[in-house]
C-alpha cells in the first residue's frame, strides 16, 4: 500500500511535507486556526504495516512550547480507544518519532484526544441521571453548543465550579472532568453523597469546543486564548467566556477549579492566588490546607514543583482563576497535568493519560469535602 497521512477529522492537525517512503517522512506542526501557535498534532498513517516509520517534525524547535518536546514520548493508537507511548526524540530543532505499526492504520497524537463525540455522549449520560441537568448557555463562534452540567440542588449552600479545556489541546482536562462527574454520580461513593447534601456542582466539561474540533492547542475559532479573556469577553471574540462568566455571577462561587495541562513540567500541581492584592494570610492558609488534603487524597498530586507566584502580573485578572479569586474572594485554583508523564509515579507504557487524569478528577472530591468548613 502507498503510505497516506491524513488529518481531516476531529482534532486532526498536521502538515505533510513528504511521505513517499516510510523512513523519510517529513512533517510540520500545523498552526492553530487564526493564531500563530503550533504545538498540537494528531494524524492518521495508513499503508505502513510492518514498516519502520521515521517521522521528522521539522519545525518542532520553533514550536510555541519547544521545551514540551524534551523528554517527551508521543502517543499512538490503532483503535482510537487504547493509546500508548512510542519512541520519540528531540534534538532541539527536529522531533523524530520512530515506530513500526502492526496494522495498516494507526493514529499518532500529542496527547490522548478527548473527542467531541465522547463529549456529547458524556452530556447525554449526565442528562439521564436524576441528580443532574445539562443546560445550554449559548453558542460558540462556530455555532456549537456551550453546555453546563449541574449536579445537585441549585439551592444548595455551597457552589462549586469547574471549567476545563479553555486551551482545547489540553485534552487531559476533559478526561479529568469525566472522572469527576463519574465519581459525583456514583451512588456508592460516600464522599459524593456527603458533598451533595450541601453542595451543588457547576461544571463546564469543555470551554472550547471549536478549538477542540479544529485541532488547536490554545485558541478558539476566532483566535482568542480564552484564558486571557476574563476581564472583557465579547460575543464576537470569546462568547464561551462571556456566557460562563455571566452564569458565575448569577450563581455565586465558593470554590473554583480551572483544569489545564502543562507541556513542559512532568507533574500534577496547582497555581493559586498568591499574587492578588486582596489575598490575605487567612486565604493563604486555607489554600495550602486544600493542597495538603489533595496530596493526601492522591499520590499523583504534589506541590514541590509548579509555577512561581510571579508568573502572572499585569494580565493576571484576565485569567479565570485570578479573576474568580479576586471578585469572589474564594478558593480559586488552576490545576495543571502533564503532557509527558508524572515523574513521581511514571508509567513508561502510557505516560500520563486519560485514565490517570480521570482518577485525579475523582480524587479531588475528598479535599473539597474536607475543606467545606473553610469556605
Amino acid at each position: 500500500m502507498t503510505i497516506k497521512i491524513s488529518q481531516n477529522f476531529d482534532s486532526g492537525a498536521i502538515e505533510v511535507l513528504r511521505a513517499d517512503s516510510a523512513d523519510t517522512i517529513e512533517l510540520n506542526l500545523r498552526k492553530d486556526s487564526h493564531a500563530d501557535i503550533h504545538q498540537w498534532f494528531h494524524f492518521r498513517v495508513q499503508g505502513a504495516r510492518g514498516q519502520k516509520l521515521t517521522m521528522r517534525f521539522l519545525n518542532a524547535g520553533q514550536a510555541t512550547y519547544a521545551k514540551g518536546y524534551e523528554d517527551y514520548q508521543a502517543v499512538a493508537s490503532y483503535d482510537t480507544e487504547n493509546w500508548f507511548r512510542v519512541p520519540t526524540k528531540f534534538d532541539g530543532a527536529v522531533m523524530t518519532i520512530n515506530h513500526t505499526p502492526d496494522t495498516d492504520s494507526i493514529y499518532y497524537a500529542y496527547f490522548e484526544p478527548y473527542s467531541f463525540e465522547r463529549h456529547l455522549r458524556l452530556l447525554g449520560e449526565v442528562g439521564e441521571h436524576p441528580l443532574a441537568r445539562v443546560h445550554d448557555l449559548g453558542s460558540t463562534v462556530d455555532g456549537r453548543d456551550m453546555n453546563l452540567v449541574v449536579i445537585g440542588k441549585p439551592e444548595a449552600e455551597k457552589k462549586i465550579w469547574f471549567i476545563a479545556r479553555q486551551h482545547p489541546g489540553e485534552s487531559m482536562a476533559e478526561w479529568f472532568i469525566e472522572g469527576l462527574i463519574d465519581a459525583l454520580l456514583d451512588d456508592a461513593n460516600p464522599i459524593a453523597r456527603k458533598l451533595l447534601q450541601t453542595c451543588v456542582f457547576y461544571i463546564v466539561p469543555n470551554m472550547n469546543p471549536d478549538g477542540s474540533v479544529r485541532g488547536n492547542l490554545r485558541t478558539n475559532a476566532a483566535g482568542a486564548n480564552l484564558n486571557r479573556e476574563w476581564m472583557t469577553p465579547s460575543v464576537e471574540r470569546s462568547p464561551e467566556v462571556l456566557y460562563v462568566k455571566q452564569k458565575m455571577h448569577e450563581t455565586g462561587i465558593d470554590m473554583f477549579f480551572d483544569i489545564h495541562g502543562d507541556e513542559a513540567l512532568p507533574y500534577n500541581f496547582v497555581a493559586g492566588n498568591e499574587m492578588l492584592e486582596n489575598f490575605s494570610d487567612e486565604r493563604r492558609q486555607k489554600q495550602q490546607a486544600f493542597i495538603d488534603r489533595y496530596k493526601n487524597a492522591s499520590p499523583d498530586f504534589q506541590d514541590k514543583v509548579g509555577y512561581a507566584a510571579s508568573k502572572y502580573k499585569e494580565d493576571m485578572l484576565t485569567l479565570a482563576s485570578k479573576y474568580v479569586g479576586h471578585h469572589f474572594g474564594c478558593l480559586a485554583l488552576t490545576l495543571e497535568m502533564p503532557f509527558k508523564d508524572n515523574a513521581d509515579l511514571p508509567d513508561p507504557a502510557v505516560g500520563w493519560n486519560g485514565a490517570r487524569s480521570a482518577a485525579l478528577g475523582a480524587a479531588i472530591l475528598q479535599p473539597i469535602l474536607l475543606s467545606l468548613g473553610d469556605y
